[in-house]
């Protein structure tokens, strides 16, 4: 769904130092590129960022080299004016009926695939955000925007529904109630409102917003990595099967994560120097 009138007038904001840091591994509409353990996915498919089979094609790829190799983080952005105006409506007009399981299946399986990174993920919201990239949002650990982003599930003005997994994580993070008014409305709801909804997880200003977004990401990538993941392991256990299921694997978990260097290190530095140590995590 393309942006409205209007809708891709928000004001240009510059790359985010270090954003870009390090030789790409994606060509195209996406680009994959390393600053130290952080990995940085960005859209840049001007001046929309609009998911085409391209875009499609090249998050497949992105997701599954990601998988292959993960980092100790993951941030995803976006260049331009806006985060994307969504799916090409295209798209919608050029796809057979007897063919469209399939083709959300694994539209659906891009979403899957970077929600099950064991590497903490940050979708990062700078302006209008509608639809696919919406629902790669849900399907990352955290999202971070301005006040004034724009997000939206506006696929009723196509008379479809959202079809890569966002409505069921916005029920998650917000509630059935939210998700079906979101959906069934096709409105757009500004950063500051998800943030209240607890959908979006810290709000920066446009200003020096990349550049903010950015070092939360890396300070989680310097994080102890192996207890992050251990987290995202417990938080995706109590959603499968609440309460009950998470206390039943939590004791192993935790003894493999008593077992990492990274916790070792961190003990003797806490009792050597107290609460405040500098010891750096290596993500073992």
């Amino acid at each position: 769904m393309t942006a409205g009138p209007g809708e891709a007038a928000a004001p240009v904001v510059a790359a985010a130092p270090g954003a870009a840091a390090g030789s790409a591994d994606t060509a195209g509409p996406l680009r994959l590129t390393r600053d130290g353990p952080l990995a940085v996915l960005t859209m840049d498919s001007p001046p929309l960022n609009l998911f085409d089979a391209a875009m499609w094609s090249a998050w497949d790829d992105a997701v599954r080299r990601l998988a292959a190799d993960p980092p100790r983080a993951l941030l995803v952005r976006a260049e331009g004016r806006v985060v994307s105006a969504g799916v090409d409506v295209d798209v919608f007009a050029r796809l057979d009926p007897a063919e469209a399981e399939e083709f959300w299946r694994q539209r659906m399986g891009i979403t899957q695939e970077l929600e099950r990174l064991p590497c903490p993920t940050v979708f990062a919201a700078h302006s209008l955000t509608l639809t696919a990239a919406f629902e790669l949002a849900l399907a990352c650990d955290l999202v971070v925007a301005t006040e004034g982003a724009r997000f939206g599930l506006v696929e009723q003005r196509v008379g479809f529904t959202p079809a890569m997994g966002g409505t069921q994580r916005l029920a998650q993070r917000a509630g059935p109630s939210r998700a079906r008014e979101l959906v069934m409305t096709g409105e757009l709801y500004r950063g500051s409102t998800l943030a209240q909804w607890g959908v979006v997880n810290a709000l920066f200003g446009q200003s020096t917003f990349h550049a903010d977004a950015h070092a939360y990401a890396l300070r989680l990538a310097e994080g102890p990595t192996r207890a992050h993941a251990a987290t995202k392991a417990v938080v995706r256990s109590f959603l499968d099967g609440g309460v009950p299921a998470a206390d039943r694997m939590l004791p192993a978990l935790a003894a493999e994560v008593t077992r990492t260097e990274d916790h070792r290190r961190a003990v003797t530095a806490f009792l050597t120097d107290g609460p405040q140590h500098g010891t750096p995590y290596r993500g073992r």
